[in-house]
C-alpha cells in the first residue's frame, strides 16, 4: 500500500554500503521519475548515475549530511550509500523549475523502499566541486543528489513534543528519531 511505503520512506543516511544498487536498479528508478507530472510538461530534468565505489566517494566528499546532527560528518566508511543520482536541470529546456524536482526525488525515493532499498535527498551539495568532478557543461545546475543504498539504521517516526522541537535526533543506540506534527495541527478548522 502506499501509506506503507511512504512511512517507511525515511531519510536514511546510514546503508550497508558493501550491498550495490545495479545501474539496471538506477535506470528504473530514473524511469519512475520520468513518468511523473513536470510544470508545463517541459521535462528539464536530467540525471547522472553512479554506483562505482571509488567515484561514490568523491560525490560523498561533496555532500553535507544531517545538519542538526552537529558533532556527525556523516555515515563512515562501511555505512555510506552504494548508489547517487544527481539531479540536474537542464536550462536549455528551463530556466527554473518550481515542483519537478521534488516530485521526481519522492517518486524516486519511494520506488527505492518498494525495492527493499531506501535513501536520503541532499541539497548541501558543494556544487561547484560536484560540477567539476561530473564535467558539466554549462546548462546544467545541480539540483539535488539522492543517496542509495540498503538502509542500515532505524528510524523510529513520533509525536512532537511538548517543546514543539522539530530536531532530528539519534539516542544512544544510534536510532534516529523524526518528530512529526500531529494530523489536528497541520489540518486548519476555518
Amino acid at each position: 500500500m502506499i501509506s506503507d511505503l511512504i512511512k517507511n520512506n525515511r531519510s536514511y543516511r546510514r546503508f550497508h554500503e558493501d550491498i550495490p544498487v545495479s545501474m539496471e536498479t538506477l535506470r528504473h528508478l530514473v524511469d519512475l521519475a520520468r513518468l511523473t507530472p513536470s510544470g508545463r510538461n517541459a521535462q528539464p530534468l536530467k540525471y547522472v548515475l553512479y554506483n562505482n565505489p571509488q567515484l561514490n566517494d568523491v560525490i560523498f566528499n561533496t555532500l553535507g549530511w544531517a545538519g542538526y546532527l552537529k558533532d556527525w560528518d556523516g555515515p563512515i566508511k562501511g555505512e555510506r550509500p552504494s548508489a547517487y543520482i544527481v539531479m540536474l536541470l537542464d536550462k536549455t529546456i528551463s530556466s527554473s523549475v518550481v515542483f519537478d524536482q521534488g516530485i521526481a526525488a519522492q517518486t524516486i525515493l519511494l520506488g527505492a523502499v518498494e525495492m527493499g532499498l531506501g535513501g536520503c535527498m541532499i541539497g548541501t551539495i558543494q556544487k561547484n566541486d560536484l560540477s567539476k568532478f561530473l564535467n558539466l557543461a554549462e546548462n546544467y545546475e545541480i539540483l539535488l543528489v539522492i543517496a542509495l543504498g540498503k538502509p542500515l539504521e532505524i528510524v523510529h517516526l513520533e509525536s512532537l513534543p511538548t517543546t514543539g522541537d522539530i530536531k532530528y535526533w539519534r539516542d544512544d543506540k544510534g536510532e534516529h528519531h523524526v518528530p512529526k506534527r500531529s494530523l489536528d495541527e497541520i489540518i486548519l478548522d476555518l
